[in-house]
């Protein structure tokens, strides 16, 4: 396929290439309509500026940071794996990726973080909590002219620029969607566990999930979620708890992380192939219980994606230029032991 170019942009949205590089670079002012066709005309070629030789000819650097959840969430460190790939990466066009581990269950403890961080940053990408507290420490970031994006769970009521991650509510109807089929007709209790109701990702996949249930699948009952705080420990007594109370469970949805203790869980239960278990994140954990059959299902969003779109993200605000929605869009993986990667 051929790269559109800035000429191939212009013509699509009848204006001059020195139009369309002003509304790149925000450069003078443009009539919005103007901007609007441009704006369009580059989502429709998915026209990607070339912006390496304006870094490197820039006076400064560009200064990131990254804010992710401290704990033993698999997820979370492929997460930071991935941001220190792109922190090396990215050095050689002078911007600078830092990283920083907080408590993300603990409101005051991350807004304590969020106020730390300096002017000396352009932008910062953080897996937030949606909690009032939170919110007003990312409104002063955005006050101190630092560029905040949300990154897996959202805070939609701040003033962050935008948010990368998948859409959870549609990933909570895929899981029950998927339940409901997998039980076949079968009556009985289905049970969810959650890191943390306070997380939105947690709290729309647990919405999507239980909207699908209760309208397609009558026959199942749906527990009230117990949460465990993401932690493989945490979550393997919440599961033993479940097993122990319910004799009559047949499904289990895990909204958040710690499969591996849910799997634990089954297999010391002996329940580990009569209870349909659908968890989130392919990890290394995950997988071997997929391939046990102990998981039956999972929903995977790309870690490395979602770093590298985040930064994007940063830079475009950093450039001033648009965001291609397109790209920046993160799509809902489904695994099962058929075709796991």
């Amino acid at each position: 396929m051929v790269k559109a170019t800035i000429e191939d942009v212009a013509v699509e949205a009848g204006v001059s290439v020195a139009t369309v590089d002003r509304v790149l670079n925000g450069r003078a002012a443009v009539r919005p309509q103007t901007a609007d066709r441009v704006e369009k005309a580059i989502r429709r070629l998915n026209y990607q500026p070339d912006r390496l030789a304006a870094r490197l000819a820039r006076a400064r650097e560009y200064r990131f940071c990254f804010i992710l959840p401290e704990g033993s969430n698999a997820f979370m460190a492929s997460l930071a794996e991935a941001v220190q790939e792109e922190a090396l990466r990215m050095a050689r066009e002078k911007v600078i990726i830092d990283l920083l581990h907080t408590d993300v269950f603990d409101a005051q403890q991350l807004a304590m973080t969020l106020d730390t961080i300096g002017a000396i940053y352009d932008g910062v990408a953080v897996v937030a909590l949606d909690h009032p507290r939170v919110r007003e420490a990312l409104n002063a970031l955005a006050e101190r002219g630092v560029t905040v994006v949300t990154l897996v769970s959202d805070v939609p009521s701040s003033r962050r620029v935008h948010y990368v991650g998948i859409d959870n509510s549609a990933a909570g109807r895929t899981a029950a969607t998927l339940m409901g089929r997998y039980l076949s007709g079968r009556r009985g209790k289905v049970g969810l566990i959650a890191g943390s109701l306070s997380l939105r990702d947690h709290i729309e996949r647990q919405f999507g999930f239980e909207q699908v249930m209760a309208h397609d699948f009558p026959n199942l009952t749906l527990l009230p979620v117990r949460e465990g705080r993401d932690d493989r420990v945490k979550v393997q007594g919440v599961a033993d708890q479940l097993l122990a109370d319910h004799k009559d469970l047949i499904g289990l949805y895990n909204v958040g992380a710690g499969s591996g203790g849910i799997a634990a869980a089954l297999e010391q239960a002996g329940r580990a192939r009569d209870v349909v278990f659908i968890t989130h994140e392919l990890t290394e954990d995950t997988r071997r219980a997929l391939i046990d059959g102990t998981i039956d299902i999972i929903i995977n969003q790309d870690a490395g994606h979602e770093v590298r779109s985040a930064i994007r993200v940063l830079m475009s605000k950093a450039d001033r230029a648009p965001i291609v929605e397109q790209m920046e869009r993160i799509r809902i993986d489904i695994y099962l032991r058929d075709n796991i990667p």
